[in-house]
Formats: structure tokens, sequence, C-alpha cells
């Protein structure tokens, strides 16, 4: 059974790039309790090892480590080769059952991926959200909520060593941090200040150039196109208010913003209560937008639904156009596309699973039968293209 297992791992690090994707990361947070759970229904944080190279899409493996659903779920960030992974938990449980800020980085062998090891643990920021790696796979960013910080490490054998931090403004809140394509630049997610914050990168010598772009209320996460040429984010607070108009009270109109980054055209559209998640398809011509609404609430409080929705939109540049709109299970995360756009999945957190959808071009349909069941709640997850 073992030399089997070998021969598994030893067939994976052969594949080519795009076959290699299909190994999904789904970090899993089992500490978070609903209001009225029982705190015995806590099960251990851990990190599942995703096969999604076939159908339907199956667990190869899975890990203890330190995980948190409470953040945006680009708190995983697979290496271009796939043969390592970092994982954040902006929360810990400690000794008297709380949950308090953690700014834990684990990093996870991928050489056998039906027995995924963490290698190292390491500190960023309070708070420790969005993580990146570079396409070279020599650097990782953190984004860290807690202390207004981005981490900075250089990344050399699967082993993180400490180099720096981007210190932002006060309140400014960084979310989440992502290379462009070009390895020579990124993009910040400063939710606090309401902006997407560029920086350039010399060597390890990370700077930020400029006060970015303001694409709306509470910026989440960020993607970018494969030219590089645009930023997709996700806004919790939507639009902002007019000039002199007062506040909107109760769940607002969560937004998905397209950014032309050479001409700083922002381009917002409406997609629901709470978009927690964008992600791009690997040719580019799809993003899905997993939305809240309302979905992860006790039934009866305002703006609850029973379900969220996962959307997919062409895209074209800036323009976005639906294509496909789901309802989808409650309190749902991160989501992600197979390499040729037809399968995708979906963490849902209330139901402690990962929902699966076959995408035609034109449609959602969840396969049912294809669901997989975690131990915990699914709040994060990715492949070697996703960041």
């Amino acid at each position: 059974m073992r030399r089997s297992v070998a021969l598994t791992a030893l067939a994976l690090l052969a594949l080519p790039a795009s076959l290699s994707a299909q190994i999904v990361l789904s970090a899993n947070d089992g500490k978070q309790v609903r209001p009225g759970e029982d705190p015995s229904t806590r099960t251990a944080d851990s990190v599942s090892v995703i096969d999604l190279r076939s159908y339907p899409p199956r667990v190869l493996g899975q890990v203890a480590a330190p995980a948190s659903m409470i953040g945006p779920p680009a708190s995983v960030a697979v290496a271009r080769d796939s043969g390592f992974a970092l994982v954040t938990a902006a929360q810990s449980l400690s000794a008297d059952g709380k949950v308090e800020p953690a700014m834990t980085v684990s990093v996870i062998d991928l050489a056998d991926p039906a027995h995924p090891t963490v290698v190292q643990t390491a500190q960023a920021g309070p708070g420790a959200s969005g993580v990146a790696i570079n396409r070279a796979g020599t650097l990782a960013m953190v984004a860290s909520t807690g202390d207004d910080s981005v981490t900075v490490f250089a990344v050399q054998g699967k082993r993180l060593t400490s180099v720096g931090k981007v210190q932002l403004a006060a309140k400014a809140r960084p979310t989440d941090v992502a290379f462009a394509p070009d390895g020579a630049t990124g993009l910040i997610v400063a939710q606090g200040a309401g902006r997407l914050i560029p920086f350039t990168i010399s060597g390890t010598d990370v700077k930020v150039t400029g006060e970015g772009f303001a694409p709306g209320v509470q910026p989440y996460g960020v993607s970018f196109s494969a030219d590089g040429r645009f930023a997709y984010n996700t806004n919790l607070g939507g639009n902002p208010d007019p000039a002199g108009a007062t506040p909107a009270r109760g769940p607002r109109m969560g937004t998905i913003t397209a950014v032309n980054l050479a001409s700083g055209a922002v381009t917002p559209v409406e997609v629901g209560y709470t978009p927690e998640h964008v992600t791009i398809s690997a040719d580019g011509r799809y993003l899905a937008a997993v939305v809240h609404n309302g979905s992860g609430g006790a039934p009866g409080s305002p703006g609850y639904n029973p379900n969220g929705s996962l959307q997919v939109y062409r895209v074209a540049g800036t323009k976005l156009t639906k294509v496909a709109d789901a309802p989808s299970g409650a309190w749902c995360q991160g989501a992600l596309f197979s390499t040729d756009a037809r399968t995708l999945l979906l963490q849902c957190a209330v139901a402690r699973q990962i929902e699966v959808y076959r995408f035609d071009g034109k449609s959602l349909k969840r396969d049912e039968a294809a669901t997989i069941r975690i131990d915990g709640r699914p709040g994060a997850l990715g492949t070697a293209l996703t960041r």
C-alpha cells in the first residue's frame, strides 16, 4: 500500500503544471462555532488535499494544522509546482476555550500529497490572513489585520525566513495580498482604508508605490488577470454612499470591481450581500463570485437567507457579464475552477462540506452526490494557479 502511495506521489511530481494544479488545498477551521452551538462540537483545525484531476473530486490526504475561516478565503497559497503550500491562521483557541488573534503561517510539504506534512511554523503579524507566493517560489507575503502590516518572507528549500515588513497606516487593516504575474509588482487589499495599494519588488525589498485604487467599501480579496493588466476584487460594503447621503443601515449590497491598472478606471458590479470570494479560471475567461447572502446568520435575523449564491461571469477586461448563478449552501467561503473550468468547488461552512458544481459555459449545476464532507468548517482553498 505504501509503495502505491509513493508511486502516486512520483507521478504527481512528473505532471505538467496544468495537471499538478489540480491538487487543491482546503483549510478547515474546527474551532469556529455558531451562536447556540455546543463547544463540544469543535474539532481540530486541518488542511485537506483534494484531487481534482478526475471526476468526482476526492480527498487524497489530510494534516492537522492551524486554520481560520474568519478572514478572506485567501489564507491558502500553493507553490507553482505544487511542491508546498502556505496556510495562515488569523485565530487560535486559547487554553480556556476562547478564540483569540493568531499570527501563524504553516509550511506544508506536498511531495507526497496523500500524506501532507507541516515542515515549519512561522510567525507573521496578528490576524494573519491573505497569503501569496510569487511564481518563482522565492518570495511570500502575508497580510495581517491586527498590526496593519504585510510580512515578507524569503523562501528557500520549502522554508520561510522573515526578511521585512510593509507597514501601512493605522487602521488600514490589510486582509489580502497578491503578486502580479510579472513578479515585480502586486497589490495589498487595505480593507480599513478602502483601497488596493500597489507595491514593487526588488529582490526581497518590497515598497508601496502610491495610494492605489478605491474600489469600494470594505474591499476584501483580490485576483489578477492572467496578463496582469486588470485586478478583480470583492467589496463587502459595495459602492460608497453618495456625498452627503445618510449611510445605509442593515446589510449593504456588495460588489465586485474590475480595475484597469493602467488607467485606474474602476468598474463595479453589484452581486449581493457580502461577496466573500472572487476567483479567475485558468484560461482567464471566467470569474466566479461567492456571495454570502445572509446565509450565515440565525433564522429571522436581519438579511437572513437560507442559501448563498455562486455566480459565474464572462470576463473581457473590465467588462463582466453574468452567465450563470446557482443557489448554494450556507455561509460559503472559497471557490475555485478546475483547470478546464468545467468543475467548481465551493466551501460551505454551516454544513461543513465542499460542494461540487458542473459548468458548461452557460449554466451551473450542483452535483450533490459528489459533495466532499469535512470535519471542520472549510474557510479557504487554492491550487497552484489560483494565487
